[in-house]
């Protein structure tokens, strides 16, 4: 009988990770269209007249919904009533009506259309959100950013929706085993979106010669497609691991209020909470900024029309050496034998100095930031691997902390030093980048699975969505900030080449300084309490 119970699709190592790919792969192209206008800022600027303020209002409406009209909370509550699968197909449905009306926003399309005509007179003043100054649109915006914002506060709903929803799945099906490793890798692979953004986006709205931003985001349309067919196969393996192992689904353990009581009065999750807010505030914001960071404060020259680094089939050879870098660093965490160990980490280090000096050739800031999620692919596993056997995961938030800070900094005040120098300024903004986006890989693989050792299972949807609606506090507002702090201590700048980044820069350094600080506060906490956060996840 008990041979028989232990035979489920859980239990066999490749069906849960074959669950965990469709998840993963649902959130790479979710990632990869959460960024999709940010390495062609500049574009959208030539050809749409999106100011930084336009740019920045339409990147923080992606949470607006999620945070002043709860439907995070909604999405919690919903995860715990109708369960995992459920929740992740109307997520990935819900994403892809966003991502259609934004395609259509940008499109040539909207342009003298009738719904331009009415965007332009209309959304001026919003009632009640105006007077408190959290409004997703102001007067004199284009026409065409605040219907794009409009799309995009829906796929944030669903986004966020899938959110949740993974860390719930990968809860389900992985807890009392490698579940840090398995939070870890959906991150790294899902983060290889960012990178994939970064080099298709410009790649498509300059495609043949001709610049069409629409091209860019029909590309991450067709993503999103792909996205609703993963979380679809997945709710049928999901179904069958119920059908298998006799649990209900979620929805039959009745949701209360009372339990969210139970969450927001305990400290502990209060400190992990702002935690979150605060790093991923100093990350996601400053993503969709970094490229035109990178435009003005390197000395770029783009190669010669005839030459081979001007080539469009330069970019897939440069995605392809990507592929090799994050897939040989990735499996090398998983090997036994050292030979085969250390000859694919040897394979990813070719391969990403390979990248490297693609990057420098082409002189193009996208595919320099594309590198951010490289390290992270490579680190993350390891990182969750030690967090399941060996713990310390409030000790690694506070070396992430350290790390944030060391590289805005960095971005704010050496990366311009080297402006005029084209070697050195190139070696310091891919050292800085590989370290903050391995500075983010400490993120998930530590915090999240320490957030089931705070709350009660059957709540633990509704811990998952008040943590990311705390964390979209920080996710509408910094993207917003980042925009007006630029225009205002740019005046009468046009050229969107040309900007001093250095204010937004140090704000975001002092989000990592207020994380460290709270990083600290929790290790307190957790040594007092004994909440178990510096305890391995795997029992032994």
């Amino acid at each position: 009988m008990s041979q028989a119970i232990q035979k489920t699709l859980r239990d066999s190592a490749a069906m849960r990770w074959t669950a965990l790919l469709l998840l993963a792969l649902a959130m790479f192209c979710s990632y990869i269209f959460m960024d999709i206008l940010s390495p062609i800022k500049d574009l959208m600027q030539e050809t749409r007249g999106w100011d930084s303020t336009a740019f920045g209002t339409m990147q923080g409406s992606e949470v607006f919904l999620n945070v002043f009209v709860f439907f995070l909370i909604f999405a919690g509550i919903i995860l715990d009533k109708m369960g995992v699968r459920f929740t992740a197909v109307l997520s990935a449905a819900v994403m892809l009506i966003g991502a259609c009306i934004k395609w259509y926003a940008v499109s040539d399309s909207f342009i003298g259309s009738g719904l331009e005509t009415w965007f332009t007179q209309n959304l001026n003043y919003i009632p009640g959100f105006d007077e408190l100054g959290v409004s997703p649109f102001y007067e004199g915006m284009p026409a065409s950013a605040k219907f794009a914002a409009c799309g995009f506060m829906i796929f944030g709903c669903g986004c966020e929706m899938a959110g949740i929803t993974v860390s719930r799945g990968i809860v389900k099906w992985f807890k009392g085993r490698e579940m840090a490793l398995a939070m870890g890798s959906e991150m790294a692979l899902a983060r290889l979106g960012v990178a994939t953004c970064m080099i298709f986006s410009p790649f498509f709205a300059r495609f043949g010669g001709e610049v069409s931003v629409s091209r860019s985001v029909a590309f991450g349309v067709v993503l999103m497609c792909i996205a609703l067919i993963m979380t679809i196969v997945y709710f049928f393996m999901d179904q069958k691991l119920d059908a298998q192992t006799g649990e209900a689904e979620e929805k039959d353990d009745p949701f209360k209020v009372s339990d969210i009581g139970k969450i927001l009065s305990d400290r502990g999750f209060w400190i992990v909470a702002l935690l979150c807010v605060l790093y991923y505030s100093a990350i996601f914001p400053f993503q969709k900024y970094a490229v035109n960071m990178l435009q003005c404060n390197l000395t770029l020259t783009p190669p010669a029309a005839d030459s081979f680094w001007a080539n469009n089939s330069v970019t897939i050879v440069q995605y392809v050496i990507m592929l090799i870098v994050a897939a040989a660093g990735f499996a090398s965490n998983f090997q036994k034998k050292a030979n085969m160990k250390y000859g694919l980490l040897a394979l990813s280090i070719v391969a990403l100095v390979t990248y490297c000096y693609m990057g420098y050739m082409r002189q193009s800031a996208e595919s320099i930031f594309a590198v951010f999620p490289l390290l992270a692919v490579l680190i993350t596993p390891i990182l969750g691997s030690y967090l399941d056997h060996h713990g310390k995961a409030a000790s690694m938030l506070v070396l992430g902390s350290l790390l944030l800070i060391g590289c805005h900094l960095t971005f704010a005040f050496v990366l311009p030093m080297f402006k005029g120098n084209a070697v050195g300024g190139i070696i310091i903004a891919y050292t800085t980048i590989l370290v903050l986006g391995a500075s983010f890989s400490l993120v998930p693989a530590s915090l999240w699975p320490s957030v089931p050792k705070l709350v009660d299972a059957k709540v633990i949807g509704s811990a998952y969505a008040l943590i990311f609606w705390i964390q979209n506090i920080g996710l509408w507002l910094f993207p917003l900030l980042i925009g007006k702090v630029l225009d205002a201590t740019n005046p009468g700048v046009t050229d969107p080449t040309q900007f001093d980044y250095t204010a937004p820069l140090v704000m975001l350094a002092c989000l990592g300084v207020a994380a460290l600080i709270l990083g600290f506060v929790l290790k307190a906490v957790d040594r007092k309490k004994g909440i178990g956060l510096e305890l391995p996840n795997i029992k032994e």
